[in-house]
């Protein structure tokens, strides 16, 4: 179920991490991003799912 109290402490750390073990070898790999362009701030801070 969904936490939104516990989501939003997460969010409002520094970096996020999340990790996908997908069972399928021992590769690893690093991704950044960032979208905070007022556009999509805009676009994405008008509504809740």
């Amino acid at each position: 179920a969904f936490n939104e109290e516990a989501a939003t402490r997460l969010l409002q750390q520094k970096e996020v991490v999340f990790t996908a073990d997908l069972h399928a070898g021992e590769a690893e790999a690093t991704a950044w991003g960032c979208d905070l362009t007022f556009d999509y701030v805009k676009i994405n801070g008008s509504y809740r799912t």
